[in-house]
């Protein structure tokens, strides 16, 4: 999508400022402020109603800026960097002293990343272009641009709905390409021990492991030592409608019953099934990444339609659909619903 240059330069000059701005990315659309700013960093936990302590991630104009905001760069890092940026890959690496820990939400760690879509591109870079933020330090840090713990954001309408005038300019890039977050690796691990998987997102382990020559680990998630990172609440990415996942098997009955005692019911299933004209249905792809792509969108509509309930039919419990099981289990969780059968994530 074709975009307004004199829209880059007034969001250039809103980040310069210490306002916000929202950006696409090929993941979200992010809510951005200069990093290097805390003030300006504390507008994005304050438009979100984030807490203070839930790090950020730091968005990058080029993978040479990465010793600017990491103490140490690992060997690994360049190499992931190489193969997989601009892309759904963030790196935690250890903070440099002169990033301020209001980004990293106190942490001696910090969430580094190079997004895709050729808009944050431009933005990041002409932002760098422009002296970058304090002390010279060039990076945006840019969690969804949604309040905290809701439906992410994939397409600029969404934005200026959730968040309206807390955002000073909202660059508009379409519908983001991915659908959900990226890949979260943490590389802070021990000399010789594998990076560990702290989200899983568009890059799968195998995808990686094929880089770096071993498959990160998936940590327990009450490992002590492990960097708090951005989507790793139990209850995450959640509509205010009750969501619960229920088996293909028992969907059609699950929702008869349901019906039958005056609930208004949506359905999010994976390929056409029966059901009641009383019901609100969204059929999406019955693979992961079209799925992914059409989620938070359908979740956000289906949210608007004044339900008492959404079923979602449960999705296949393979490594393919890893990063999508982990998205609609938050949700699940965050919305306060609850589940007729056992969504496993893998």
């Amino acid at each position: 999508m074709p975009h307004d240059p004199t829209e880059l330069d007034r969001a250039v000059t809103a980040l310069r400022a210490g306002e916000l701005v929202a950006f696409p990315t090929e993941t979200v659309y992010g809510l951005g402020a200069d990093a290097a700013n805390p003030l300006a960093v504390a507008k994005i936990f304050a438009a979100k109603g984030r807490p203070a302590d839930h790090p950020l991630i730091v968005h990058l104009p080029g993978a040479g800026y990465l010793e600017q905001w990491a103490s140490e760069v690992p060997p690994m890092a360049w190499e992931l960097a190489e193969a997989f940026w601009p892309g759904p890959l963030t790196l935690i690496l250890k903070r440099a002293r002169r990033v301020p820990k209001a980004v990293s939400g106190g942490q001696d760690s910090i969430g580094l990343r190079l997004p895709a879509h050729p808009l944050a591109l431009d933005l990041l870079r002409a932002y760098a272009a422009a002296g970058g933020g304090r002390d010279g330090l060039s990076g945006i840090a840019a969690p969804s641009a949604n309040r905290f713990g809701r439906i992410s954001p994939t397409e600029a309408t969404h934005v200026r709905e959730e968040l309206g005038d807390a955002v000073q300019v909202v660059l508009d890039g379409g519908r983001c390409p991915l659908g959900i977050e990226s890949t979260i690796l943490d590389l802070t691990v021990a000399a010789g021990q594998p990076p560990r998987l702290l989200r899983p997102g568009h890059l799968s382990p195998e995808t990686i492991a094929q880089v770096i020559g071993v498959e990160p680990t998936w940590p327990e998630s009450t490992h002590a030592n492990r960097p708090r990172v951005s989507g790793s609440l139990a209850a995450h990415y959640a509509p205010q409608t009750p969501l619960r996942m229920v088996s293909s098997e028992r969907l059609e009955h699950t929702l008869l019953t349901l019906l039958a005692k005056g609930q208004r019911c949506g359905v999010l299933c994976r390929q056409p099934c029966p059901v009641s004209a009383d019901a609100v249905r969204r059929v999406l792809p019955d693979e992961p990444t079209g799925y992914a792509f059409a989620l938070y969108a359908v979740l956000r509509e289906l949210d608007q339609r004044d339900l008492d309930l959404i079923l979602v039919e449960e999705i296949p419990p393979t490594a393919a659909w890893r990063a999508v099981a982990d998205r609609l289990g938050r949700a699940v969780h965050g919305s306060g619903g609850g589940s007729t059968a056992k969504c496993e994530q893998h």
